[in-house]
């Protein structure tokens, strides 16, 4: 599918980049985003109340097609753990996930609109600070909840990102009962995950591009778990504790599809949990692409409102075929990066490696512990939260650091939307801030002269007037004095107020008030 040629900008990344260019880094890239996306998508329609297949269908979605058609080059979507909340609460008030379906449909549809009105731009109004604290905030959540898995505590579904889940338990008491309840096994697969990972650049293998190291830790671990069964049983991990991928054929895969219950169309409940749907997915889509532009080594910005357009297909075609909705999703998108994709192919690679487990590798696939993917997303939370980035916003000063690290704390204690918005608020604050100490009058008379000028800026907004009141109420009694507001092309009430009734208390100082280029306005109150 292709987007007419006025909707892809004009050297965009997805446009210019041929799709089989760089195939020997995307397709090694793509099983590495492929076995972290597997279980994700599983986890997360779990954790949703809606059937496992839901999950695999966003995935293949998220994955072929709005892979094909993405603003971004690196960027893996597919069902996110962010939304979870909504689903669930959304699927029981409207009666039932068929009914929940035409609300995905139409949460697309007002991501086209979105995309349509050039709603993109929102995305480049969030503070680096917060992006990159956002980045961190993912990577130590991963770490935190990773470690129940990689010790065989697979209580908490994979993918889940709140600090409370769906349970009641929350990260650290999950933390707490991982470490009372520990498997050897799964210990040993992760560790020998993890080294294998960390070591595996250094080794000769690394030049093998289509193995990459977190594919070869995952096979380690299978092979590892299945030498626990033959010598040691006590060892070997199993049910819960794989991958647990249904098994059921083409023709029961084919039943298991849920189709969208129309008639749900006349509640009004519906609609608006569409509106809901819509806008929180598209806003996690674009806090994801500006934090995956970040981590592009190549530094290639995705299209913001091309995204939206990609996105709202991909969820008016998932909630057709009974998929959970959409979004740019971080972790994957960060272990495509990691692992070296460098075009869409690996998205969409990936979306056809999830088709062909579903349809042939199940068995195979549930052969994998969790502790094996768990050391694969260990890796990757640390790269995403490098004592290097920590040491780069401290010095960037308060400013940067104190909202970097207000975000990172409000996500890993509430959730990931709710953690940016605080951290959002903490950015903005500090901008406002430096708002109101920046002078709003320049004095441009040379040193003793008889009349002091001074020239106003461009804007002179209410945030102004508290340095615009402390300039003026030091003005000695009897000096001359000129406000030149010539240059300035906006005047907030609140500020022009200030300067006129000034007036006033010019006289009663003896000082002579003069405004140049500053609009009269009546500052008579209205009856």
């Amino acid at each position: 599918m292709s987007l007419p040629s006025a909707a892809i900008p004009p050297g965009s990344p997805s446009a210019a980049s041929p799709l089989f260019a760089h195939w020997r880094d995307d397709l090694p890239a793509s099983l590495v985003v492929f076995l972290v996306a597997l279980p994700l998508c599983l986890g997360v329609a779990l954790a949703s109340g809606a059937p496992l297949l839901s999950g695999v269908i966003a995935g293949v979605v998220g994955g072929i097609l709005v892979g094909a058609i993405s603003g971004s080059p690196l960027m893996v979507s597919g069902p996110a753990a962010g939304l979870t909340a909504i689903v669930v609460a959304g699927i029981a008030q409207v009666g039932g996930f068929p009914r929940f379906l035409p609300a995905v449909i139409l949460g697309g549809v007002i991501q086209l609109a979105l995309g349509a009105a050039r709603a993109g731009v929102i995305g480049y109004y969030f503070p680096s600070a917060v992006i990159k604290g956002m980045l961190a905030a993912i990577g130590l959540t991963l770490i935190l909840k990773q470690i129940p898995h990689a010790v065989g505590y697979d209580a908490d579904f994979e993918g889940d990102m709140a600090f409370v889940d769906p349970s009641g338990e929350n990260t650290f008491s999950a933390l707490s009962a991982a470490f009372s309840q520990v498997q050897p096994g799964a210990i040993a697969v992760a560790v020998l995950g993890v080294a294998l990972m960390v070591l595996w650049p250094k080794t000769p293998m690394a030049r093998i591009k289509l193995l990459p190291a977190p594919l070869a830790a995952v096979a380690v671990g299978v092979a590892l778990n299945e030498l626990f069964k033959a010598l040691e049983p006590s060892f070997a991990i199993r049910g819960t504790h794989l991958v647990s991928l249904p098994a059921t054929g083409v023709g029961g895969l084919l039943s298991q599809i849920a189709r969208p219950d129309w008639s749900a169309l006349r509640d009004q409940q519906v609609w608006m949990l569409a509106a809901t749907l819509g806008i929180v997915a598209s806003l996690e889509s674009l806090l994801s692409l500006e934090a995956t532009n970040k981590l592009d080594p190549e530094k290639r910005d995705g299209s913001a409102n091309r995204e939206l357009f990609a996105q709202g297909i991909g969820n008016i075609m998932s909630g057709f075929f009974g998929g959970l909705p959409v979004t740019g999703v971080i972790v994957r998108s960060s272990a495509n990066v990691d692992a070296g994709g460098r075009t869409r192919l690996s998205a969409i690679s990936h979306g056809l490696l999830l088709v062909v487990a579903v349809l042939l590798l199940a068995p195979l696939l549930n052969r994998i512990p969790l502790s094996a993917l768990a050391a694969v997303l260990l890796v990757t939370g640390f790269k995403l939260t490098t004592p290097a980035l920590w040491k780069s916003a401290w010095h960037l000063g308060r400013s940067h650091f104190i909202p970097f690290a207000v975000t990172i704390i409000a996500i890993l204690f509430t959730d990931l939307l709710r953690g940016i918005g605080i951290g959002l608020v903490v950015g903005i604050g500090f901008i406002l801030a430096e708002h109101m100490r920046r002078p709003a009058l320049k004095k441009v008379s040379p040193p003793g002269a008889i009349l002091t000028r001074y020239e106003l800026p461009d804007q002179v907004t209410f945030l102004s007037k508290a340095n615009l009141m402390r300039v003026l109420d030091e003005l000695p009694a009897g000096c001359r004095v000129e406000i030149d507001g010539r240059k300035t092309s906006r005047f907030d009430y609140d500020a022009l107020e200030a300067l006129l009734s000034f007036r006033e208390t010019a006289r009663t100082r003896n000082i002579d008030y003069r405004l140049v280029g500053i609009p009269e306005t009546d500052l008579t109150p209205a009856h």
